[in-house]
């Protein structure tokens, strides 16, 4: 049997601009009309909140934000050179980019061999790198491996849709394409092929809102949901069986950050739903599997955890490979970031 290795990270968008553009999302929310006044007011906020965001704005806060979250990827780059995968499955979010009107499966095999990205084209801030808007990137893909795993998915009665090219988009969603950046954001090199798993996180919001947000006072025409997260904990558990029992070692990655705060109503778009996450990161680090079965749709919808539910597919597989806590994770919480994130990865599952 193969070796698989179990990782978490973050895509968070906003990483690859630099300091002084980080909270942007949370300047665009402010000057939301819909937003009440109120609301706006810096005064008003709690102590964390007005301290992240400081007298400029949260520009020297985002300085200790990415040092956090270099420090995570770090953790997970240097388990994934240990581990040294033949290739790296991603489950990761389809933000209304490959996926739209046309078809929104609730997941898909994307068996694409290798593309060519232009990030920073459309990107609408400067990258941290300073990289030409036309800096071009390689994806290699295993396709082999994507066909592969489709057919076992289909025979364990998983329907799961496939792809060979790109639909909608010119190389890969941000989700994946941010998975080798952010894994390789010292430019070292990354050698290893990527076969994307995309879910379907945003559900009811995916045409809606466009995979993102309207302003306060939208009426919007609900999708269908996302599936539910014990059936992807299925999912990932069906992967993680079939990837051990196959001819190559692979590394599995959830790539997402935790609850949006563009996604929380309840707090007017302000900041992410800290506590849910802490008691899904609590249950995390005691490999208790059975609190996160129980988790349902309406609380994810409530909790802005959609992107999430990559990380439940993800609890799937590590509760399949008999894995309990993470053999190391971290927990990066924040107020003006848009999203809590976190980083973990488990002891690897041997040959046998």
């Amino acid at each position: 049997m193969a070796e698989v290795l179990l990782l978490g990270m973050t895509h968070y968008p906003l990483l690859a601009t630099t300091d002084e553009h980080m909270a942007d999302l949370l300047r665009m929310t402010l000057q939301d009309p819909g937003m009440p006044e109120s609301a706006k007011d810096p005064s008003t906020w709690g102590q964390a909140m007005q301290a992240e965001w400081g007298d400029d704005k949260a520009v020297a806060s985002a300085a200790v934000h990415r040092a956090a979250l270099l420090a995570g990827f770090d953790e997970v780059r240097t388990a994934l050179e240990a581990f040294d995968p033949d290739a790296i499955l991603v489950w990761g979010d389809d933000q209304y980019e490959n996926f739209r009107e046309g078809v929104i499966p609730p997941y898909a095999l994307l068996a694409y061999g290798d593309l060519e990205a232009h990030p920073w084209a459309t990107f609408p801030w400067p990258n941290v790198w300073g990289e030409p808007t036309d800096a071009a990137f390689t994806v290699k893909g295993r396709p082999d491996i994507g066909r592969w795993l489709a057919t076992k998915l289909l025979e364990d009665s998983f329907d799961v849709a496939y792809a060979y090219q790109p639909l909608n988009h010119p190389s890969l969603a941000h989700a994946f394409l941010n998975t080798q950046l952010f894994l390789d954001y010292d430019r070292i090199g990354f050698r290893w092929p990527l076969v994307c798993m995309p879910i379907n996180c945003y559900g009811r919001r995916v045409i809606a809102a466009r995979g993102f947000t309207r302003p306060f006072g939208t009426t919007l025409d609900f999708d269908p949901p996302s599936p539910a997260p014990g059936r992807l904990m299925d999912l990932g558990g069906a992967v993680a069986r079939h990837l051990r029992a196959s001819p190559w070692r692979m590394a599995i990655v959830a790539s997402s950050s935790w609850s949006h705060a563009f996604l929380c109503d309840k707090f007017w778009r302000l900041y992410p739903d800290i506590p849910a996450d802490r008691a899904l990161y609590d249950a995390m680090v005691t490999g208790d599997h059975d609190r996160w079965a129980a988790i349902t749709t309406a609380a994810i919808e409530d909790a802005g955890q959609q992107e999430l539910l990559n990380w439940f597919t993800l609890m799937g597989a590590a509760r399949e490979l008999g894995l309990g806590p993470p053999a190391w994770s971290t927990f990066v919480e924040t107020h003006c970031f848009n999203s809590n994130k976190s980083f973990a990865y488990w002891e690897p599952v041997g040959a046998s």
